[in-house]
């Protein structure tokens, strides 16, 4: 009698699913913003604009649905979500990150390029109604409405199969090209520095670093770092007003530097076994 030998069945890791969704949601409110025209800021353009920033979050939200139904277990690589003393993580990564912003723009107007003035900011405060709104409308805006996806649902799944660097690598290329049609929505940030321009090539090139950053921060404290991180780049960035491509390339070469640095010094035995 002849004998038949079980194959393991692979499990769907939901990768697919979360790229699907993100980019999906993302796009499909994004291009209608560029429809409307007139200011992201202002009705009705903000509401697509506003709600396609959250394709991330949509995207974890529907693969951890899938995953309950399934009754599929988290991926080995996920950090947990929970109080413990990872979380001693967070406020030296925030630092960390703003610091990586800061040291880019000094040694940039050190070389000779713009310097550092937080009169950009002082006004860009005051346009929003105060520190209070600027700060959660920057955490609400890009960390909170992102890392949970990016990090927290795609991240743990490519890790399955890649080193941190090679996981950091690809997710931070996806992740420029997701920005891509804020370049068309007239009135945002990446739309002001332009597609075809040194300044938009900056920012695109910047996402590879930040994806690095906040992968090591994820490995480190989970979700709650990398948003950390996320945020302190972010407000760092418009506390600073940068706007100069040589101080933008600058922020990215201290960026890499500093990535590769971390990922090469502490071997995680956790995460690489």
């Amino acid at each position: 009698m002849g004998m038949t030998v079980a194959t393991p069945v692979r499990r769907r890791s939901g990768l697919a699913l979360f790229w699907a969704v993100t980019f999906t949601t993302s796009w499909i409110f994004w291009l209608i913003a560029i429809k409307l025209g007139g200011s992201p800021m202002a009705f009705p353009t903000v509401i697509p604009y506003l709600l396609g920033g959250f394709g991330p979050v949509i995207g974890a939200i529907v693969v951890r649905a899938r995953r309950a139904r399934h009754r599929q277990p988290a991926p080995a690589h996920t950090v947990r979500l929970r109080l413990s003393k990872r979380l001693f993580w967070v406020p030296p990564l925030l630092v960390m990150a703003s610091a990586t912003v800061l040291a880019g723009a000094l040694l940039a107007h050190l070389l000779g390029g713009p310097a550092v003035s937080l009169a950009a900011g002082r006004s860009l405060i005051s346009t929003v109604g105060g520190l209070a709104p600027f700060l959660v409308s920057m955490l609400i805006a890009g960390p909170l409405a992102e890392e949970p996806g990016w990090r927290g649902t795609a991240y743990p799944r490519l890790r399955a199969s890649l080193s941190r660097f090679q996981a950091g690598l690809l997710l931070g290329v996806v992740w420029a090209v997701w920005h891509l049609p804020l370049f068309f929505v007239s009135g945002t940030v990446q739309a002001v520095l332009g597609l075809i321009s040194w300044n938009g090539l900056l920012f695109t090139l910047s996402v590879i670093p930040m994806a690095l950053l906040t992968g090591y921060a994820y490995e480190r404290a989970g979700v709650a770092a990398s948003i950390a991180v996320h945020f302190a780049v972010n407000v760092t960035m418009a506390l600073l007003g940068v706007s100069s491509p040589v101080t933008q390339a600058f922020i990215v070469a201290v960026q890499i530097i500093v990535a590769i640095t971390l990922l090469a010094w502490q071997r995680d035995r956790r995460a690489d076994r």
